[in-house]
């Protein structure tokens, strides 16, 4: 891992607004959960913000997203409405996907965020696809293809590498290496733990990254979309992050420890090393931090209450946007 560049002050203020925007939301988003407001499975960011949020710190107008299921942070990263996405986890027609997708299956086209997918690995392929069609369009934009460490194991990913490489498509692979899959420890499902060497066998370059440093991940975003963007093909970023709840709210995640979790929240978490930061290093005040938390907050309650309140999809909504 290279040495990691400071961020500017605003650019510290931003990233740590955006990721509490994340936590919140995703808290929230659990506590709906509870009360049987959100069905279905859902998957949430916490612990991982700083992965996407300092990705899209490092992207420009046009690149695309895609993700699996775990994607509530990946839309709000893109700029996607707060309200769209909670009405469409309660299944309300303000939702993006008009209620009928829900948690795992949402999608913009203006903020170019290509769906969150619920076969595991299938975005994969998808986002490679999404890179061959910038590089026939000769647009120049770059597709940021995020999997976890579970779906690294999946066929389809060594077939899509081959293809981006062979064909020197422009998309960078964020592979979220969390360390449990759907809850099995890394080192007991996989033979190679280092998944910035997944592409070694089809000559693409790879890196690991502190996912839970903003300023790391915001470093490499850049070298690798630079890398992808000028032509020379796919790249593999390893980003080595960890999600403080299990894998979905049917979870309990009693295959590691409390005190293991405790002590990544205590030690690493990606949120409170920027709010350090801005305290310490850039003498922002204790009340301007409270003042950001109170704005996030306001918007993800509204979000919440307008996903209460948003009247359900009209029965004759099942028999549109079917395709046979």
């Amino acid at each position: 891992m290279e040495a990691v560049p400071p961020l500017t002050k605003e650019q510290e203020l931003h990233a740590y607004r955006e990721m509490l925007l994340i936590r919140r939301f995703e808290e929230k988003a659990g506590q709906m959960y509870g009360m049987g407001l959100i069905g279905g499975f859902c998957h949430l960011y916490i612990g991982q913000e700083a992965v996407v949020v300092g990705m899209q710190m490092a992207t420009r107008e046009g690149d695309q997203v895609i993700t699996g299921y775990r994607d509530h942070g990946h839309m709000l990263a893109c700029g996607m409405d707060a309200n769209g996405v909670m009405a469409e986890l309660t299944g309300r027609r303000g939702g993006y996907s008009k209620g009928k997708g829900g948690s795992m299956h949402m999608f913009s086209k203006e903020k170019h965020f290509y769906g969150g997918h619920g076969i595991v690995g299938a975005q994969v392929s998808l986002g490679t696809g999404i890179a061959f069609a910038n590089r026939y369009r000769k647009n120049g934009a770059v597709c940021l293809t995020y999997f976890g460490d579970g779906a690294a194991n999946q066929g389809q990913v060594y077939e899509s590498f081959n293809m981006a490489e062979l064909w020197k498509l422009p998309v960078v692979f964020v592979i979220e290496n969390n360390k449990y899959a759907m809850g099995t420890s890394v080192s007991r499902a996989s033979a190679q733990t280092d998944f910035s060497k997944r592409g070694t066998s089809f000559n693409i370059p790879g890196e690991q990254v502190d996912g839970m440093d903003v300023r790391a991940v915001k470093a490499a975003g850049e070298r690798a979309i630079e890398w992808a963007r000028s032509g020379k093909g796919p790249y593999i970023l390893e980003m080595q992050t960890y999600r403080y709840r299990g894998h979905s709210m049917s979870d309990p995640a009693k295959y590691r420890s409390k005190d293991e979790v405790q002590r990544m929240r205590e030690e690493h978490d990606p949120i409170e090393q920027v709010r350090r930061r801005l305290l310490t290093d850039w003498k922002v005040s204790e009340d301007e931090l409270k003042a950001i938390d109170a704005k996030v907050r306001e918007i993800v309650n509204q979000s919440a209450e307008f996903a209460t309140n948003d009247p359900e999809p009209d029965p004759s909504e099942l028999w549109t946007d079917v395709l046979l």
